[in-house]
């Protein structure tokens, strides 16, 4: 046919197309995915793997660690800090539903008043509640007799120390700073050149086991005695003190047990006397801890079993005329404030009156007859 052209191929060049056929085809993906996974791994050394710019295995392990220690911090930082404590008043604070005074640093202290009229009182008395407790809990004012109250003439204020119930707490709060409190608010009542004091823990103050005039041996003894958990409590509000509320709201090992209301800590005579401790308390109940824990009973635990700004045993007569006493009242199977040391503080000061009632636990105050028999003490100097 005219115009055709034949050519003939060679083998070999047959068989070069062929393979470069086969060759550019290899390079586009196969229709088969099976193909693009085969079923062999591969081996790269770890000093190539490290040459393409990924970390060692160990660095890895460095970094997990870092990062897990800098969690763990944050975490525990958060947990240290406590919460802002709930505002009072309005517009949109805790209600207030007492009255109050107004401190010269512009807190407010929250206060009730009990007894006869103050106008025609014949004695005034400051009440001071107690750890985890709040104005309404004036013992001597609610559990004695309203015929000795009238017979006497006591005028009771109770008041709401900062942090409880409806006084603002104070971030700078000592001892100091609550004895002056206490003075500002009488000043303020207008209750005269005299008063008197009763502080309750119940009655029965504070011991504080790193005291220095206190033996080693017998703070020892006593602080042995405590319950496990509550010597841990009282040791982290006396070392560290920035970790109280940690160490009170965390769950991996018990906290303090007054605070978790643990009947543990109550004598046969206070486990009698729990129905006239708890009677009329469930409608105010909420009240005492409700600006937050940290400012009331955490507080209280720093102060309490912290660093004194002095020593009690170095405390000197404040009434060398006898125009006043300072009394103290214990039983002597109280399982929260140790006998022994209240005995020894009355033994090196023996101006103080010190009462041991046989048999009483902490809440005696609440026995029948026990908060005449106070009044009676303190402000006639008889029972």
């Amino acid at each position: 046919m005219a115009g055709e052209v034949k050519r003939k191929i060679s083998a070999s060049s047959a068989r070069s197309h062929t393979r470069k056929s086969k060759s550019e085809s290899s390079s586009s993906f196969p229709s088969d995915s099976s193909a693009i996974l085969p079923n062999r791994s591969v081996c790269v050394p770890m000093n190539e793997y490290c040459q393409l710019g990924f970390p060692s295995i160990k660095i890895l392990k460095h970094i997990t660690s870092v990062v897990f220690i800098i969690g763990f911090l944050a975490w525990a930082y958060q947990s240290a800090c406590p919460p802002q404590p709930k505002k009072l008043g309005s517009p949109d604070g805790l209600p207030i539903t007492t009255p109050r005074i107004k401190l010269r640093d512009g807190r407010h202290l929250s206060y009730k008043e009990y007894g006869v009229p103050k106008a025609v009182a014949k004695y005034k008395i400051i009440y001071v509640h107690g750890f985890d407790s709040i104005k309404y809990y004036a013992v001597i004012a609610t559990s004695a007799s309203p015929a000795l109250i009238e017979e006497l003439g006591i005028h009771i204020v109770s008041f709401d120390r900062p942090g409880y119930g409806e006084s603002d707490p104070n971030p700078n709060q000592t001892l100091k700073s609550s004895a002056l409190d206490i003075e500002e608010l009488g000043d303020q009542l207008e209750l005269g050149s005299k008063f008197y004091v009763s502080r309750s823990s119940l009655i029965a103050p504070v011991v504080n086991y790193w005291w220095p005039s206190l033996p080693l041996k017998l703070s020892q003894e006593a602080y042995s005695k405590q319950f496990i958990q509550d010597q841990w409590s009282v040791r982290v509000a006396h070392h560290l003190p920035s970790l109280t509320y940690w160490w009170n709201t965390q769950k991996l090992f018990p906290s303090y047990k007054a605070i978790a209301h643990s009947p543990d800590i109550l004598s046969h005579q206070d486990m009698e006397l729990i129905p006239k401790f708890t009677a009329g308390r469930g409608p105010i109940e909420g009240q005492v801890r409700q600006q937050g824990e940290y400012e009331s009973i955490h507080r209280d635990l720093n102060i309490g079993f912290g660093t004194w700004e002095f020593d009690p045993m170095d405390i000197e007569n404040p009434f060398p005329n006898n125009e006043g006493s300072v009394d103290i009242w214990m039983g002597d199977d109280d399982k929260i404030v140790p006998v022994t040391l209240q005995r020894y503080i009355a033994q090196q000061l023996p101006w103080i009156r010190y009462h041991e009632l046989k048999g009483a636990g902490h809440m005696f105050p609440y026995a029948d007859g026990i908060s005449d028999a106070i009044l009676k003490e303190l402000l006639l100097g008889k029972i």
